[in-house]
């Protein structure tokens, strides 16, 4: 460290490095400058670097990206008043993922509260506690290791979660003493880092369940990811031949290298099926939301019993009453499954298991006529399946995939489990169905993962939402592929006014515009395609100009298939809500 006198920016950036963070996305504000002043005379040299954005809210959704990337916290920064009512946002769609995430506000110093003062007089702190798991505001220096270490041990125990510290500018400006520095701990000091498991009663009455079974299915959900869990995972559905679903958030948990994999979303066919004729489910990790259907019928078949796994007891029996639950991380407990199974399954069970997942896996034949007759379709403009199996057909299998939108969403989701996934490959906020998050998804996840592609599926309208972190993909020579479905429409909201109000169109219609032209205005690399044949080579070049890329790609305005299917939907709780 610099011989500089230490402040207490100088202690927040040790104790961040302590932490093994490398990045923090934000904005530089007035009480923010002294963390920026410690990265800029430091701590780059050991490891510590900044994200300059175009708007807070963008970099919070970059540090959400990084954080589902990689595993670890995210990290991002809003400047007094303002800045941090820009983070709002983006806390809020971490927040409904369940994604690890720091952030830090300034603050002006007490002594010029309620005096009128510029970006003050907000209360930052009230504001985030809806949003964030834990809130810690700081006035002096010495409190600042205690402050970090609360906040990062409460984000990542338990289910993840955003957490909010609040820098009163005395506490960053004023000296900090070598006593403070020594407050620092090594994280496995004061935090767990061993996985809890579930109690060892339950395992069993969970594995005694299953031996009863006779169309077993698993569900994996987020926390499956979470947790690292995916070749546990695997292991126990490719080794007992149980079919294995993932909900949206769970996509790549397992994937199409396994042929126990059943699909990702309730409009794929062997999901589906699964869904309505199995006995008994292992739920890991998985929230029984509007993703899944609420496991409502006639989705799902009411009688099957459910083994449920969350580290969050009250997801337990959420919308959906279950017959044994288990308590603990994901990973801990499919260990812990896997052997007792080994010890304690009647090996005959497994011919059984297997020839009712070869059942299953005849219906992805419907799934795969499907895709060739979307293929076949040249149409134009084009459909949206049409696009997005051109895009999924033509990109890497190792890359990493953003989507963003309404129904270009759905569409997305309802083709995704015909394509192999990795775990953390994926990323959409799905929690809160957070519109505007492509391009900062798609920067968050490259400079995670710089070696891999990185594809954005967006619709035109939340594309713009963010449309100014363009120049920082430019800046930072991030060479991001943002695929617009563009219909010239709100699209999900025009289809709900199709629908269900008679075509009586009320502000949902956009002006047509040329948004490969808007790209190249900011230095990427543009490209307007009308025909569904020339995707492929248009991806080629948007690859091969090592830029930023946008590919605005007109589309028809219709339903998706998964509207049908929705419309038969009568439980209580619609995918819009018991109203709907």
């Amino acid at each position: 460290m610099s011989k500089q006198v230490k402040n207490g920016g100088d202690l927040l950036v040790k104790c961040l490095i302590n932490e093994g963070i490398s990045k923090m996305f934000g904005i530089i504000g007035g009480e923010l400058t002294r963390i920026y002043d410690a990265i800029e005379r430091w701590g780059r040299e050991q490891g510590i670097d900044t994200v300059m954005v175009r708007h807070e809210q963008a970099g919070g959704h970059m540090a959400d990206a990084w954080a589902r990337a990689t595993g670890e916290i995210g990290v991002c920064l809003g400047t007094a008043g303002p800045g941090v009512a820009h983070l709002i946002p983006a806390v809020a769609a971490a927040k409904a993922d369940s994604i690890p995430m720091l952030a830090i506000g300034a603050q002006i110093a007490r002594m010029f509260d309620d005096t009128g003062i510029l970006q003050g007089d907000l209360n930052q702190m009230d504001l985030m506690r809806p949003i964030t798991k834990l809130q810690i505001s700081v006035e002096e220096p010495y409190e600042i290791p205690f402050a970090v270490q609360r906040c990062i041990k409460t984000a990542l125990s338990g289910k993840p979660g955003p957490v909010f510290l609040e820098l009163r500018e005395t506490s960053m400006v004023r000296n900090a003493e070598e006593a403070d520095f020594k407050k620092i701990l090594a994280p496995e000091k004061y935090r767990p880092i061993f996985r809890p498991g579930g109690n060892s009663e339950t395992i069993m009455a969970a594995v005694e369940l299953l031996k009863k079974a006779k169309k077993p299915i698993i569900i994996s959900g987020g926390g499956t990811i979470a947790s690292d869990a995916s070749n546990e995972l695997k292991k126990l559905s490719r080794t007992y031949k149980i079919p294995a679903l993932t909900t949206v958030k769970g996509i790549g948990a397992i994937s199409t290298d396994e042929r126990t994999y059943a699909g990702s979303y309730p409009f794929s066919s062997t999901f589906r099926k699964a869904a309505a004729e199995a006995d008994v489910i292992l739920s890991l990790g998985c929230r029984w939301d509007y993703t899944t259907f609420y496991g409502s019928a006639p989705i799902w078949n009411q009688k099957q019993k459910i083994i449920q796994v969350d580290i969050d007891p009250k997801e337990i029996g959420k919308n959906r009453p279950v017959e044994l639950a288990i308590i603990g991380d994901i990973k801990a407990v499919i260990n812990q499954l896997l052997f007792n199974m080994e010890k304690d399954l009647p090996k005959n069970l497994i011919s059984t298991w297997s020839q009712w997942n070869d059942y299953l896996q005849q219906a992805s034949e419907i799934d795969k006529n499907l895709l060739e007759k979307i293929r076949t379709s040249d149409k134009t403009p084009m459909k949206p399946e049409r696009m997005i199996v051109e895009v999924l057909d033509h990109i890497p299998p190792d890359t990493l995939l953003v989507v963003d939108g309404g129904d270009i969403a759905i569409a997305t989701y309802g083709l995704i489990s015909n394509y192999y996934r990795n775990p953390r490959s994926t990323f959409c906020s799905i929690g809160m169905g957070h519109l505007g998050v492509g391009s900062s998804y798609s920067i968050g996840a490259k400079i995670a993962k710089p070696d891999k592609p990185v594809v954005c599926i967006n619709g035109d309208g939340s594309f713009l939402f963010n449309v100014q972190e363009l120049e920082t993909a430019v800046r930072l020579c991030l060479p991001i592929v943002i695929c617009i479905g563009n219909n010239s429409a709100w699209g999900m909201l025009k289809t709900y006014q199709k629908n269900s109000m008679k075509k009586r169109y009320c502000d949902v219609d956009l002006p047509n515009i040329d948004y490969s032209q808007i790209a190249k205005s900011f230095g990427c690399y543009g490209e307007k395609i009308e025909k569904p044949e020339d995707i492929k080579l248009a991806l080629k070049r948007a690859f091969d100009s090592g830029l930023p890329s946008v590919l605005d790609i007109p589309i028809a305005f219709e339903a998706p298939p998964a509207g049908k299917f929705l419309g038969t939907y009568k439980a209580n709780k619609g995918l819009f809500g018991a109203n709907y």
